[in-house]
């Protein structure tokens, strides 16, 4: 849409009333924020065991030295050979994970795709975090980002979903009490709210400029090296 020209005056008047709905709307998050937090917080009862570059790793091991745990869930099934395009956008948008770390909180990424594949993919987008396989394991069907109705009930975003399957994306946080994994929330779908990359575009005029395939259209970091070199 474009923007209506207008002067200075009307420019202010207009903004003073969006900065009002923004405060509104920064009131809500931190209300919404503070629920978040209060949420039960749920044993988890099952060992879950994964394979990282340098074997294998449990559940509990994820945290390294800190009490609290987020786990990305990257779309990434074993028979593919790259990982999700629109989940690389996301990974793109992840914090300094030594800002996290500053917090008492470790960012592992997890996917169903074999600990080679994902080395593989990791590197050629120059990721540093850490990423793992549930290849084997319950995890991804438990925390209903890998759907088969084979294995358990389709469910999403905490709905059932009939005839959905697949990998699909989403995000998991767990906190470490007492040598007990607890988890605390988790979330799915796209998780605009945690690309920086949208809050910045979002204050523009043009806004995302989105088509129909959202982050997937965004390149990998590969692909701006190859884009780069050409």
């Amino acid at each position: 849409m474009a923007c209506k020209i207008g002067t200075s005056s009307e420019w202010r008047a207009a903004r003073l009333a969006l900065l009002s709905k923004e405060t509104k709307l920064n009131e809500l998050s931190a209300s919404i924020a503070a629920e978040r937090r209060a949420l039960p917080m749920v044993p988890i009862t099952k060992d879950y065991t994964f394979e990282s570059p340098d074997g294998p790793i449990t559940l509990k091991d994820l945290f390294g030295t800190k009490s609290q745990l987020i786990i990305y869930h990257y779309m990434f099934e074993p028979t593919a050979e790259e990982g999700c395009q629109g989940c690389a956008f996301m990974a793109a948008n992840f914090p300094d994970l030594r800002h996290l770390a500053q917090k008492d909180t470790a960012l592992v990424v997890v996917s169903r795709a074999p600990i080679e594949k994902i080395t593989a993919w990791k590197e050629k987008n120059f990721w540093g975090f850490p990423w793992v396989s549930s290849l084997g394991t319950d995890f991804n069907y438990d925390f209903h980002v890998t759907l088969d109705e084979k294995v358990v009930p389709v469910e999403y975003n905490f709905e059932p979903k009939q005839g959905m399957s697949g990998e699909q994306p989403g995000l998991s946080v767990f906190k470490l009490v007492d040598d007990q994994v607890y988890h605390t929330y988790s979330s799915y779908s796209r998780l605009d709210n945690l690309a920086g990359t949208y809050v910045f575009l979002d204050l523009t005029p043009a806004g995302r400029q989105e088509g129909a395939d959202g982050p997937a259209e965004l390149k990998t970091p590969a692909q701006y090296a190859q884009e780069s070199k050409a």
